[in-house]
C-alpha cells in the first residue's frame, strides 16, 4: 500500500512543478516592458538589428541574392525605364536583361562589405528611449535605425559600391546600353548616377530584410534560442 501511495504522490508533485513554472513564466511575461531596465532593453534592441543583419546578409548573398528575391530585385533607374521597355519591344531584351543582371550582381557583391557597416552602426547605436521603440510597430526598431543611419551609412558604402562597379564592368554595359537608347532617342540622361543609385537600394534591401527579421522576433520571442530576446521581447507580449 506505501509503494501504492507513493506511486500517487509522484504525479501529483511533477503536477505541482509544472503548475508553478506556468505562474513564473506567466508573470515573467505579464510584467511588461516596464520590468525591463533600460540597459536590457537597449541591449536587446541591439541584438536584434544585429540579428537582423546577419539574417539580411544571409538572404542577400546566398543563391540569386538580390536577383532572386522579388522583394529586394533592383531595377534600371528610372531614368532608363522608359528606354527599357521601348529597346525590349525592339528585340533589345537580352541587352536589357544583362544590365539588370549585371547591377544585382555588383549588389551582392557588395552586400558583405555593407554588413560590416551595418554591424558597426549597431554597436554605435545609442537609444534614448530604447523602450518606446521596442513597444512599437512589429518593425519600428529597424525603421528607428534606418533613419538614424542612412545618411551615414550610404556615405560610407558609396566607395565601396564605386571599386565593385569598376570590378564587374557595369558601367560598360550601362554606356552600351545608353548608346542604344540615345540612338532611338530614348535617353535623354547621360548620367543616371549609378553609384548613388545602387548604394541606396543595397541599404533598401537591408533594411527590409531587417524589418523581416524583426517581425519574426516580435512574433516568436521565445523560439529565438537567446535569452536576451526571449526576456526583452517577450516583455511585449
Amino acid at each position: 500500500m506505501t509503494h501504492l501511495n507513493n506511486r500517487l504522490k509522484r504525479p501529483v508533485r511533477a503536477s505541482g512543478i509544472l503548475l508553478c513554472l506556468l505562474l513564473l513564466s506567466s508573470h515573467v511575461y505579464s510584467a511588461g516592458i516596464g520590468s525591463l531596465s533600460n540597459e536590457e532593453a537597449l541591449d536587446g534592441l541591439k541584438q536584434a538589428l544585429n540579428q537582423g543583419v546577419i539574417a539580411a546578409t544571409s538572404k542577400l548573398t546566398t543563391g540569386n541574392g538580390f536577383l532572386g528575391n522579388a522583394g529586394v530585385k533592383i531595377p534600371l533607374p528610372k531614368s532608363l525605364q522608359k528606354a527599357e521597355g521601348v529597346m525590349r519591344s525592339f528585340g533589345m531584351k537580352k541587352q536589357a536583361d544583362s544590365l539588370i543582371i549585371a547591377i544585382n550582381r555588383t549588389a551582392t557583391a557588395a552586400a558583405p562589405e555593407a554588413m560590416i557597416l551595418m554591424a558597426d552602426a549597431v554597436k554605435k547605436m545609442t537609444v534614448e528611449d530604447a523602450k518606446g521603440i521596442l513597444n512599437g510597430g512589429d518593425d519600428a526598431a529597424t525603421q528607428y535605425f534606418r533613419d538614424a543611419t542612412s545618411g551615414p551609412l550610404a556615405e560610407k558604402l558609396l566607395p565601396i559600391v564605386r571599386k565593385e562597379i569598376a570590378q564587374t564592368g557595369l558601367l560598360n554595359q550601362l554606356n552600351d546600353f545608353m548608346r542604344r537608347g540615345e540612338k532611338l532617342g530614348l535617353v535623354t540622361d547621360t548620367d543616371p548616377d549609378v553609384e548613388t543609385y545602387l548604394t541606396q537600394k543595397i541599404l533598401e534591401g537591408y533594411y527590409l530584410m531587417m524589418a523581416e527579421e524583426e517581425r519574426a522576433i516580435r512574433k516568436d520571442p521565445i523560439g529565438q534560442g537567446n535569452k536576451l530576446l526571449q526576456h526583452v521581447f517577450g516583455a511585449l507580449r
